[in-house]
C-alpha cells in the first residue's frame, strides 16, 4: 500500500465522467479521445520517470445538478454553478463524448499513478490508443483550472491530512468506537465472502495491516454505488465522515448477500426437476416476501378472490367462478391461458349479479312534466309512457314491455328512451345496433377463440354496473347477417320475457338474469325487423314534426342550446319566430328537426364572426388592468383605443361570453338568411310548376325517412307498343305500372280515351313512365293510383289539378285499397304545401293520429274505386264517368 506522496502544485487533468476513483482504488481505462491520448502521451508515456496525473470527476449538463461543487475554468476558485467548455473523457472508454460537451467539473479529486502503461494502434484507422491502470493515491482540491493545449491542468492543494493530525484523530474517543465498528462490519462482510467465493484471506490481511482511514475507501471502492455516493464519500475528508458512511456502505452490501443467500435456500428448497423453468418467478416471489409485498391487500389474486366473494353470485355460478379460480392459482402467468382466464373471472367479478339502481318513488305528475318539458308534441308515445310508469307504481316488480319507437331520423327516439331513465331513476345505456351482422355481438364470442369477448349486452352491463338499466337497442332495424350468423334471431332470447331471466352469453358460459332490464328499441323502419322479433316488442310509432311543432321545437329548445353552444345568448343573437319558419318552409323539409336545428347551428356561427368583427370598445370594469404589448402599443400609435380586461381564474364560458359587449343585438331577416343559407331551396310553387302540362301526377310516399311528395311522369312516342319505367324501381313497383296500364287500356272506350284515327292506346307508341329522384330506390304499391292518374292525364291530355295529391293501392278490378304510414303521408303533403289530399275511404281509421292542425289545411277526399280517384283529381271532376258502365 503506498505512503502518502508530496503532491505537485499543478496536475494534468482527467476527466471521468460520471465515474469517481477513490484513494487505494485501482482502474484500467482505455483512452481513445485525443483529449486524454494527448495528455497521457505528453504527461505519463513520453516521460522516463512516470509522474502523477489528477482524476477529477465531471457530469454533463444535462444531467441532474451535482451534489458537490464545481470548479470554472480560469476562475481560480470554487462555485457551485459554474460550466466550463473542454474535452471529456468517460471512464472507463474515454471517447464517446464530444469535446465541446457542457459538463460541469466537481472541485475535488484524486492524484493518481500509473501501474501499468501500453500503447496500441487501431486498424484500419491507425489511431493511437494507450491503456492505463491507475492506482488512486489522495485526495485532493482544485484552486484553478486551465489548459494546457488541448487538456486540461490544475493548481491543487492536498487534502490529506498531516502525521501529527492523523495521530490526533487516531486518539479521538468517536473514531476509536467508528474504527472497531467499521472492522467487526467488514470482517462480518469477508466472512460471508469467504463461504461464498473463497476469497477472504488476502481480504484479512488488508484489513490488519491498512490504517483503518484508507481501508475505508478501499472497501467502498469495490462496492456498485451510485455517482452521487461516490461523490460522497470523496467529499468525506474527515476520517469520522467518511468511516460512519463506510459502515453504513458496507452494512448495506453485507445486507444484501444476506438477503440474496436466504431468497436462494427458499427458492432451491421449492423447486424439482419440472419446475426448474420457473426459477425467476419462484426468486420474484421471494423477493415480494422479503419486502413484505406478499400481504392480502397487495396480492392480486386475493383481491380478485375478495372482489368475486362481494359480487352476490347465486351459488351455482360462485361454484363455477370458484373451481376457475382455483385452476388459475395454480397456473404460472407464462402459461397459455393464464391471461384468458384472469380476465374471464375479472369479468364475472364486475357484473351487477345483484347490485341495481334505487329506483325513486315514482311521481307521475312530475314523470308528465319532465316529459312535457323534454319533448313537445308526441301525445300517444308520452301517454304510453305514463300508462308504463303508473303500472310500474301499483306492481313494482312488474314485467317489463319492450317498447320499440319507430319513426324518421330526428324525431327524439333515443331521448325519449333517456327520458324513461329518468323518470325510473335508473341508469341509462345505449347499444348500437347499425350495421351489426355477427352474432357473437349479441351472444359474445366463445372462449375457446383467440381475442373472444362478451357481447354487447354483457359489456354494457359491466359499464353501468347495475343489473336493472334502461337499455336502448338503437337501430334494431338495421342489423343483417351472413355466415357469421343473425343477430335479430340473438335478439329473441334477448327480448323475450320468459327466456331472458336466463340469457347465456357464450363467452360467460353461465346464464345471467336481464329480465330486471328495461329494453327499448328504436327503429326507421318496421319491413326489415323479422317477424318474430317485431312479435316481441310493442310498436309505437313516431311520424314527423308538424310546422307548428318544429316551430315550438325551435323557439323553446333547439335556440337556447344552439346560442349555449356558440357562447352565445339573445344578447348577441335574436331569431324572429317569422324567420324560423322561412326556414323550416323554405330550407327544411324533414320529418324531423336536425337539418333545422344545423341552419340555425350556422346562423349563430355567422353571429359570432359578426359579434367578433364589431370594432366596439369595451368599457373598463372593476379589476381591469392595462397590458403594455407590442400590438397594443402598435395600436394606439394608430389612434385607436385599446383596452383590455384581466379575467380572473375559474370563471365559466358564461361569464366570459358576457364580457363582450355589443351596441345592438343581430337580429336575423330575409338577407342574413340568404347570405348563410343560401336562396330557399323549396318553395309553394313546385308542385304547381311540375303539374302544369298532362301526363304528371303527384303522389304520396312513405321512406325511412318520413313521408314525401312523388311526382309521377308519362309521355307518349312513336314506338312498338312498349311500356318503359325508370327510376331505380322494385318489382312492386313496377308490377303496379303493369297493373295501372293494363285498366286504362281495358277502358279506354269508356273513359274516351282513344281518338277517332286508333281504338288501341298503344298502337304505333310507346309509353314511358319516370319517376324522378332517380337515384333513390323506389318500391311498394301504394303509387297505383297515382300512375292511373298520370296515364289517364296523358291520353286525355287534361291536366291534373296541381294542388292534389294521393296514395292508395288498386287491383287489376279497379278497386282502390288501403295503404300504410297515412300520417307521415299527410304532414309530408303539409309540408310540401298541398291542398288536397285523396286517401282509400278504407284509411279514414288513420286519420285520428294526424294532428287536428294539419286537417284543418288540407281537403281530404276519400276514394272507393278508381273512378272516384279520377273524379276528384281533375278539374270539375271526372268528364267520363258517366259514359263508364263499371
Amino acid at each position: 500500500m503506498a505512503e502518502s506522496v508530496e503532491l505537485p502544485s499543478r496536475l494534468a487533468i482527467l476527466p471521468f465522467r460520471n465515474k469517481v476513483l477513490l484513494p487505494g482504488a485501482i482502474i484500467r481505462i482505455r483512452c481513445t479521445s485525443p483529449t486524454s491520448v494527448k495528455l497521457v502521451e505528453q504527461e505519463l508515456w513520453q516521460r522516463e520517470e512516470k509522474g502523477l496525473i489528477g482524476i477529477l470527476p465531471v457530469r454533463d449538463a444535462a444531467e441532474v445538478k451535482p451534489v458537490g461543487p464545481t470548479v470554472s475554468e480560469g476562475t481560480g476558485s470554487a462555485n457551485h454553478n459554474s460550466k466550463v467548455q473542454g474535452g471529456s473523457s468517460d471512464s472507463p472508454k474515454l471517447d464517446t463524448k464530444k469535446q465541446n460537451d457542457v459538463v460541469h467539473w466537481h472541485n475535488r479529486g484524486v492524484a493518481a499513478r500509473p501501474l501499468h502503461l501500453s500503447r496500441g494502434v487501431e486498424k484500419p484507422s491507425g489511431r493511437v490508443t494507450y491503456t492505463v491502470v491507475l492506482e488512486g493515491l489522495c485526495r485532493f482540491s482544485v484552486q484553478e483550472l486551465s489548459t494546457r493545449g488541448i487538456y486540461h491542468t490544475a493548481r491543487i492543494t492536498s487534502l490529506e491530512m498531516t502525521k501529527t493530525e492523523l495521530e490526533q484523530v487516531e486518539q479521538d474517543s468517536d473514531f476509536i468506537m467508528l474504527s472497531r465498528q467499521f472492522k467487526a462490519t467488514a470482517m462480518e462482510l469477508i466472512s460471508v465472502l469467504e463461504l461464498k467465493q473463497k476469497t477472504g484471506g488476502r481480504t484479512k490481511v488488508l484489513l490488519d495491516n491498512v490504517p483503518v482511514h484508507k481501508l475505508a475507501d478501499i472497501f467502498v471502492a469495490s462496492f456498485e454505488i451510485s455517482f452521487e455516493e461516490q461523490l460522497s464519500m470523496l467529499d468525506s475528508v474527515d476520517p469520522k465522515v467518511r468511516l460512519s458512511k463506510a459502515t453504513e456502505l458496507v452494512d448495506r452490501h453485507l445486507q444484501s448477500i444476506r438477503v440474496a443467500e436466504k431468497i436462494t435456500q427458499k427458492v432451491e428448497g421449492q423447486l424439482s426437476k419440472s419446475q426448474k423453468e420457473f426459477l425467476l418467478r419462484q426468486q420474484m416471489r421471494a423477493i415480494k416476501e422479503e419486502l413484505g409485498d406478499n400481504d392480502d391487500d397487495e396480492d392480486d389474486l386475493a383481491a380478485l378472490e375478495r372482489k368475486m366473494q362481494s359480487a352476490g353470485m347465486p351459488q351455482n355460478i360462485w361454484k363455477h367462478a370458484h373451481r376457475e379460480l382455483r385452476r388459475l392459482k395454480k397456473m404460472q402467468p407464462q402459461q397459455p391461458g393464464y391471461n384468458s382466464s384472469r380476465v374471464y373471472l375479472e369479468l364475472l367479478a364486475d357484473l351487477p349479479w345483484q347490485k341495481a339502481s334505487e329506483e325513486i318513488e315514482l311521481d307521475l305528475r312530475a314523470a308528465q312534466k319532465r316529459l312535457d318539458s323534454d319533448h313537445y308534441g308526441l301525445v300517444k308515445v308520452k301517454q304510453r309512457i305514463i300508462e308504463y310508469l303508473a303500472v310500474r307504481k301499483l306492481k313494482p316488480d312488474a314485467r317489463s314491455p319492450v317498447l320499440c319507437f319507430v319513426g324518421p331520423p330526428g324525431v327524439g327516439k333515443t331521448s325519449l328512451a333517456s327520458s324513461i331513465a329518468a323518470a325510473l331513476g335508473r341508469k341509462f345505456v345505449r347499444i348500437s345496433l347499425g350495421g351489426v351482422k355477427d352474432e357473437a355481438d349479441i351472444r359474445g364470442h366463445r372462449r375457446t377463440y383467440v381475442g373472444s369477448m362478451p357481447g354487447r349486452l354483457i359489456d354494457g352491463l359491466k359499464r353501468v354496473a347495475v343489473c336493472n338499466p334502461v337499455m336502448l337497442l338503437d337501430e334494431v332495424d338495421k342489423t343483417g347477417s351472413d355466415i357469421r350468423g343473425d343477430p335479430a334471431s340473438a335478439l329473441l332470447e334477448v327480448l323475450d320475457p320468459e327466456q331472458n331471466k336466463s340469457f347465456n352469453d357464450h363467452y360467460l358460459n353461465v346464464p345471467f338474469d336481464l329480465s330486471k332490464v328495461v329494453f327499448v328499441a328504436t327503429a326507421n323502419r318496421l319491413q326489415p325487423i323479422p317477424p318474430p322479433l317485431l312479435d316481441r316488442m310493442e310498436v309505437i310509432e313516431l311520424p314527423g314534426y308538424t310546422p307548428e311543432e318544429k316551430l315550438h321545437i325551435a323557439m323553446q329548445h333547439l335556440i337556447p342550446r344552439v346560442l349555449d353552444q356558440h357562447g352565445l345568448s339573445s344578447e348577441f343573437l335574436q331569431i324572429p319566430e317569422a324567420m324560423v319558419k322561412l326556414v323550416i318552409q323554405g330550407y327544411t323539409r324533414e320529418a324531423g328537426v336536425r337539418n333545422l336545428e344545423r341552419s340555425l347551428a350556422a346562423l349563430a356561427r355567422a353571429a359570432a364572426v359578426s359579434v367578433l368583427e364589431q370594432e366596439q370598445v369595451v368599457p373598463l370594469n372593476k379589476g381591469m388592468q392595462g397590458l403594455a404589448t407590442p400590438l397594443v402599443e402598435n395600436r394606439l400609435a394608430d389612434g385607436t383605443e385599446v383596452e383590455m380586461e384581466v379575467i380572473p381564474m375559474g370563471v365559466n364560458s358564461r361569464e366570459i361570453s358576457n364580457t363582450f359587449r355589443i351596441a345592438s343585438p343581430l337580429i336575423v331577416d330575409e338577407t342574413m338568411l340568404e347570405k348563410v343559407l343560401g336562396p330557399p331551396r323549396f318553395d309553394g310553387r313546385e308542385a304547381a310548376e311540375r303539374a302544369s302540362t298532362p301526363g304528371v301526377s303527384v303522389g304520396l310516399v312513405w321512406t325511412a325517412f318520413g313521408g314525401e311528395v312523388q311526382f309521377v311522369e308519362a309521355t307518349a312516342m312513336v314506338g312498338k307498343g312498349e311500356l318503359h319505367l325508370t327510376g331505380q324501381l322494385g318489382d312492386v313497383i313496377k308490377e303496379s305500372a303493369q297493373i295501372a296500364l293494363t285498366w286504362v287500356r281495358a277502358r279506354a272506350t269508356d273513359l274516351r280515351l282513344p281518338d277517332k284515327e286508333r281504338f288501341n292506346l298503344l298502337d304505333g307508341r310507346d309509353v314511358h313512365i319516370h319517376f324522378p329522384a332517380g337515384a333513390v330506390p323506389k318500391d311498394g304499391p301504394s303509387a297505383g293510383v297515382t300512375l292511373v292518374t298520370a296515364l289517364v292525364s296523358l291520353f286525355s291530355q287534361q291536366r291534373v289539378r296541381p294542388d292534389t295529391a294521393m296514395t292508395g293501392e288498386m287491383t287489376l278490378r279497379g278497386l282502390v285499397l288501403p295503404v300504410g304510414g297515412v300520417k307521415d303521408k299527410i304532414l309530408a303533403a303539409n309540408r310540401y304545401g298541398i291542398k288536397r289530399v285523396i286517401l282509400p275511404e278504407r284509411n279514414l281509421k288513420d286519420l285520428v293520429e294526424v294532428p287536428s292542425s294539419v286537417l284543418a289545411n288540407l281537403e281530404i277526399l276519400l276514394a272507393k274505386r278508381m273512378e272516384d280517384v279520377l273524379e276528384h283529381a281533375f278539374d270539375g271532376g271526372c268528364p267520363w264517368r258517366q259514359h263508364s258502365k263499371l
